[in-house]
This record gives C-alpha cells, structure tokens and sequence, in this order.
C-alpha cells in the first residue's frame, strides 16, 4: 500500500499532509495496513468472519438518518479483543500515535445501513449491535460478509480512527453477553431521558467511554426516542453533559485559595491547566503548529481557536474547538470535583508540528485529566517553562489576550505567582 493511498480522504491539502506524514515514519503504517491485508486473507472464510471478538461498535454520521452502523473486531485472533477498545487504558500504557493507527488498523468495521430510529429492536444485526454495546466485556460473533474487505484508515478528530470495511450480511451472537445491573435499569425505564441515564451510570463508575458507546447503540433515552447516535456525536454528548452535572455540582462549592498552574504533554500535544481563585469560568485554547495534521502546511502560520464559558455555562455548541473543549472541560471538572473546589480555568492546548494524524479526543481527554497528578508547578518552574517556551509561542502575549477572555483576568495573578 502507496502512501497516498494510505492519506486518501483527508479533507486538508493532501500535499503537506503527504510530506508531514513521510517525515514522521509513517511508512510503517502502510507497512502495518499490508500486513493486515494478509491477515484478512487468513481468517476470512468463504463470506464469513468466524471466532470473531467484537469489543465495540461504530456508527457513522453520513446520509443520517440512513446511517453506517457496524461491529469493529479484532482479525488478529490471537490478540486481546479489550486492548483494541478506546479507553484511558491507553494512555497509561503510553500508547503513541503509531501504536493508536495500528490498534485500530486491525479491526475490522463489518457495517450495513441501518435507520436510526431503533427504538426496542434488539434483532437482526442492529441487535447484536446493540447487544454488543451494552455488554460488559467482548463478546463472540459470527459475521457474515458480503464482499472483500477495503483496507482503508478513516482519521477524524473527535473519534478514535477506524481501519478495515466491509458490508455485512448478517452477524450472529456466539454467546450470551453480560450486561451490568445498572445499564439493564436504565434500558427497563423507558421513561428515563438520556441526560439522567448517562449522569446515573456515570456515578455507578462507568467511564464516558463506556456511556457514549452504550449511548451510540441508541440504549439510552425514553424507549420510544431510542436511535443511534453516530460515534462522534456521542463522544461529544457524553462528554458535555456529563461536564454540565459535574459543574452544578462545583457551584456552591468554596474557591481554590491560590494560582495553581498544572502541565501535562501526550502524544505531541502540550497541555497549561491554569486555575485561579474566583467563581468557575472556563476557556480553552487551541494553538496548532504549522504542518500539524489540521494545519498541514509547514510553512503556514498559527491556528489558533478558543471557545469559553462563564458560572451558567454555554446554551450553544461550541464554535471553534469542537469536541477538544468537552473533553478538556471534563477533566478540569473531574479534578475540581474530586477537591470539592470551584476555580476559573483557562487550558492551553499546543498542538506540535509531531501531531501528524489524528487519534481522537480521547488524547486530549487523558491528557488533561493526568496533568493533575503529583504537585502543580512552582512558580520558579512556571516562570521558567514560560521563559522557554516563549521563543517557540505562535503570537505574542497581546494576541493571545486578544483571542482569549481569560488571560486578561488572570495576568495579574500569573504575575504574582
């Protein structure tokens, strides 16, 4: 597999994004995509997909409500089927971008199109879908296949890639999945809306990856309004009302007493957590490098986007940092939740020219809820990462204040800090 073969689809110059991602080895991947193509070859009988193990599921978003749902399985049999869902499990197992496309080059996308509106069908390949989703760990299916597969790698910013497809004719449970109490309760209401389904299971300990694959799967909501929701909608969803409770849960909560300033960088992505004394606000600010995937020309200058919001909260969707600014407001939230604090936030996210394909926003998720560990910067160490990051800073300080609501507010308070 050619290199622009592999890039085919990208929705950038497709050029600068050619030359970035032969800089950055990714030949390996082409590599890594032929290898998979063999492995088809191997474990693909007749039109059937035998002793397959589907860890999770996709739905996509094109010609909604007549959409691209499908089971993602691993082909390699011999692989952990848990290792191939998208979890903050990655990121503790410092998982780079290489590692991210060829965990996801392996699986197979086996999909038919399906309408959204699914209401209590829990037959067909849509119901082992679903069954599929709300199930507490992988589980067995037989899939039938209608053509060869197309080894492709679809990159998109808030949903973690997706590799292989091919149409499905059919698919079988191999087993009878388990499914958690409390997910079987949310599905036995059907008067439950989904805001409260998704907050309830949050607070039994589910993750947000685990919710917005169960939300996608259409197995949240009133049982009459039950549909699918495409992948990237969902991560989105989740990630914003759980955010939302997590924040009415802050509101009486007492300020933090001092500027704290916490760092945490990831797979070619710098992340500044800002937290000052006052009632919470929130703001997030994307500066991304010349020849970054969304920003692919080397010789361009700096993207830079900031979306924010004050002690109400935000009536609209973000305009500019789309689903990043869910995700990174969930883990300020998250932290300032678990210190029973309230604060006003500003997190600056520098995306490298080393960012050269997309992993989802999982990264940035994970990236921010661990810049909490350990201790917050000294103001020594502060002052000093500033000093040198400053020759490398895409816009002066004024442009920066400019762009954003919060730096003004707090540039007192860095001062003194």
């Amino acid at each position: 597999m050619r290199l622009d073969e592999f890039i085919e689809g990208f929705e950038r110059d497709e050029a600068a994004a050619r030359r970035r991602l032969a800089r950055e080895k990714s030949y390996a991947i082409t590599d890594h995509l032929e290898d998979v193509e063999k492995q088809f070859e191997q474990v693909v009988q007749g039109d059937s997909l035998f002793g397959s193990t589907a860890p999770e599921i996709f739905v996509g978003r094109t010609n909604y409500p007549q959409v691209s749902t499908g089971l993602l399985s691993p082909v390699d049999r011999a692989a952990d089927p848990e290792t191939f869902a998208t979890s903050g499990e990655w990121y503790r197992q410092g998982l780079d971008i290489d590692d991210v496309l060829q965990r996801r080059t392996g699986l197979l996308n086996s999909s038919r199109t399906a309408d959204v509106k699914v209401g209590d069908a829990w037959d067909g390949f849509v119901g082992v879908q679903r069954e599929v989703a709300i199930a507490d760990h992988p589980v067995d299916v037989e899939v039938g296949l209608d053509g060869t597969p197309d080894v492709d790698l679809s990159l998109d910013d808030i949903s973690t890639p997706t590799g292989p497809r091919a149409r499905a004719r059919d698919a079988t449970l191999a087993e009878n999945p388990h499914v958690p109490r409390p997910v079987e309760k949310t599905l036995a209401d059907d008067d439950w809306r989904a805001e409260g389904a998704m907050n309830y299971l949050y607070n039994r300990g589910f993750d947000v990856y685990d919710i917005n694959t169960i939300l996608s799967a259409g197995a949240l909501g009133r049982g009459e309004n039950r549909r699918l929701v495409p992948t990237r909608w969902s991560i989105t969803a989740v990630d914003d009302t759980v955010g939302q409770y997590l924040r009415g849960s802050i509101q009486n909560a007492a300020s933090i007493d001092e500027v704290q300033v916490w760092y945490n960088d990831y797979v070619a992505n710098d992340y500044w957590v800002i937290l000052a004394p006052g009632n919470w606000e929130f703001e997030l600010v994307e500066l991304k490098a010349p020849g970054s995937i969304w920003n692919p020309e080397p010789d361009g200058q700096y993207y830079m986007a900031a979306d924010s919001e004050g002690f109400g909260g935000r009536t609209a969707y973000v305009d500019e940092t789309s689903g990043a600014y869910y995700a990174s407001r969930l883990a300020v939230l998250e932290h300032l939740e678990s210190i029973d604090r309230q604060a006003t936030c500003l997190v600056i996210r520098h995306a490298s020219d080393a960012y050269w394909a997309p992993v989802g926003v999982w990264q940035i998720r994970e990236g921010v809820r661990h810049a909490f560990e350990g201790e917050p910067a000294t103001a020594e160490t502060f002052h000093g990462a500033i000093q040198q990051l400053a020759p490398q800073l895409p816009v002066s300080l004024s442009a920066l204040r400019r762009k954003s609501e919060l730096v003004s507010g707090i540039q007192s308070q860095l001062v003194d800090f």
